[in-house]
């Protein structure tokens, strides 16, 4: 059972750390919402049809955040994690605002299942 007050997100001087759980050549794109990982660790669980080759997924990955928070794909950066599918992401901007978006964007899609 997932902690109700664990995020996946860390808010930091320069945005926000995401930790992602991604899964490539899915039937569709979408947000499957928080999980947590065999480790415990809490991960924003993100499938999408892009395959894990040559890079296609990440960068699938990074236009998908970009389009679903309202952020340049600038400033979007995997920090860890570009061949596995855990990943740690910063997203660079203000904190609070991004927060604001990953809540209600979280929330929509717990709304939807």
């Amino acid at each position: 059972m997932i902690d109700p007050t664990a995020r996946p997100y860390l808010a930091q001087p320069d945005g926000v750390r995401l930790a992602v759980r991604l899964t490539p050549r899915a039937s569709r794109n979408g947000l499957d919402g928080v999980v947590a990982g065999a480790d415990g660790r809490v991960v924003l669980q993100v499938r999408l049809v892009a395959p894990p080759v040559e890079g296609a997924a990440n960068k699938a990955l990074v236009a998908y955040l970009a389009e679903a928070l309202r952020l340049r794909k600038s400033d979007i950066r995997i920090a860890s994690g570009e061949t596995a599918r855990q990943k740690l992401l910063v997203l660079a901007g203000d904190a609070a605002a991004i927060i604001a978006r990953l809540e209600a964007w979280i929330g929509e899609s717990a709304r939807r299942t």
